[in-house]
């Protein structure tokens, strides 16, 4: 590739491919280059959001992308089951590849390639070409200043169940914690993508983010069986651990002196008490999209003020964070989940955009605590500190 690009992209995953689509559509003039390792953009991923989770101004960007949705979901907890209004959507990763490939011309996109060093001008290819830009964005996920930030997980393995006959589940269950509390705080996740396809997670949140791959389809087995369900194929499958972030330093993840501009995971934007990070993906995405100015350190200041500012504004999240791995033992979590949501949906929905009120804030932590109150009295002074 000998022309020069506008802006250079690392990185087709989630990310990197909104920001990819976003200015294909708002600045179709730029030459925006794409380059993801994997043969795919988007690998091999599911990702769901709420309604909330995505302003309806920036709506254009999610909306090719939708394959599944749904006008409510579900939670089951011991003693509490609630149906919530909020709407909810999935997208699967084969979807972004094929808008991407439809919306972006094959010289805008370089698959199947690793990037040896990417630096403000350009990219070193591991099969020793080099791209040049005027602008580069690291969007490869997490990287080495991840050391610096104090994590915990949310661990899961999905998979897309074909069943024998309709197994009856209407709605998502977003989190199905009436299971048996092993190994930390753990739940079933339930997507209905037809009368006999069913996405089934088990998710775990863990101070560690080794995977148990078979012990937890040897899990989703029987939780299938204990609901009646007769399994004919797996369909799908995917496993992955997401940050939880309790605690760190902004310049730890990402050093002022760096002027390669990062977005998604590589920039620390994600929700720090779920791990998620669609609704930051989308957010940044339109923000460059509206920007003027794509050039080198310029872009590179102003994507990480804009993930300064979202580090700033999340201490609260990592507080609840550090509470519910420091303070609650393990086999109790669940009980701060049970006891967020019994609160009001309007509530409910802001802090999974990461958007809670200073009321909302107040609200989370009035009353009783649903863990022991000398924990949380020690956890609350860590944070202070």
């Amino acid at each position: 590739m000998t022309d020069e690009a506008d802006l250079l992209i690392v990185g087709g995953g989630l990310a990197g491919g909104l920001l990819a689509l976003a200015l294909a559509e708002r600045q179709p003039a730029r030459r925006v280059v794409l380059v993801e390792a994997g043969e795919r953009f988007g690998g091999n991923h599911l990702w769901s959001f709420f309604d909330d989770d995505v302003a309806a101004a920036d709506r254009w960007l999610v909306e090719p992308l939708v394959c599944h949705r749904w006008p409510s979901h579900e939670v089951r907890f011991p003693g509490l089951e609630r149906c919530l209004s909020a709407g909810y959507q999935s997208i699967e990763s084969e979807r972004l590849d094929a808008v991407l490939r439809a919306r972006l011309a094959p010289d805008r996109l370089v698959s199947g390639t690793a990037v040896a060093a990417i630096e403000p001008t350009g990219a070193l290819l591991a099969d020793g070409r080099r791209l040049a830009a005027k602008a580069v964005v690291d969007a490869r996920g997490m990287g080495p200043g991840y050391k610096g930030i104090e994590l915990g997980w949310q661990k899961f393995l999905g998979q897309l169940l074909r069943l024998s006959a309709p197994h009856g589940v209407q709605a998502p269950c977003i989190m199905d914690a009436t299971v048996d509390q092993v190994d930390g705080y753990r739940f079933l996740y339930l997507l209905p993508f037809g009368p006999r396809h069913l996405f089934v997670e088990d998710t775990y949140y863990r101070t560690d983010p080794a995977i148990n791959r078979d012990g937890w389809a040897d899990r989703i087995r029987r939780y299938a069986a204990g609901r009646g369900w007769q399994v004919e194929a797996v369909e799908r499958e995917e496993a992955a651990a997401l940050p939880i972030a309790m605690g760190g330093r902004f310049d730890a993840l990402w050093p002022a002196d760096d002027g390669v501009g990062r977005i998604g995971m590589a920039a620390g934007l994600f929700q720090p008490m779920t791990g998620y990070s669609l609704p930051d993906a989308v957010r940044t995405a339109a923000l460059v999209a509206a920007s003027p100015d794509l050039h080198g350190r310029a872009l590179a200041a102003r994507l990480r003020a804009h993930a300064r500012d979202a580090w700033d504004e999340r201490g609260y999240y990592r507080l609840l964070a550090r509470l519910l791995f420091r303070a609650a033992p393990p086999p109790e979590r669940w009980r701060m989940l049970a006891r967020f949501y019994a609160l009001s949906p309007g509530l409910i929905a802001r802090f999974y955009a990461g958007r809670s009120t200073a009321l909302d804030k107040v609200r989370l932590l009035a009353g009783r605590p649903p863990v022991p109150v000398g924990r949380a009295l020690s956890v609350l002074k860590e944070h202070m500190a």
